[in-house]
């Protein structure tokens, strides 16, 4: 199955917070992977064709990576 643009960017988004969460304290890192998990199944009941609602949710998934890969972050809730 081929995917679009968009969800190559979903997919790679995914895959990072994935990758970032391997950057943390091994005691809390199942905490940072069910969060990003909790996020990305939170929203799959969006349409596919939305694509201003998915833009959205990359950029704001994004910039929620950003702070969360930050050194000083050392658990999620």
């Amino acid at each position: 199955m081929r995917h679009s643009g968009l969800q190559k960017e979903v997919l790679g988004l995914y895959r990072h917070c994935l990758r970032e969460s391997r950057k943390k304290p091994v005691s809390t890192r199942p905490h940072f992977e069910q969060f990003a998990r909790a996020e990305f199944v939170r929203n799959l009941s969006l349409d596919k064709r939305d694509f201003a609602a998915i833009e959205f949710l990359l950029r704001k998934g994004r910039r929620q990576l950003e702070v969360y890969s930050g050194p000083g972050i050392k658990d999620i809730k």
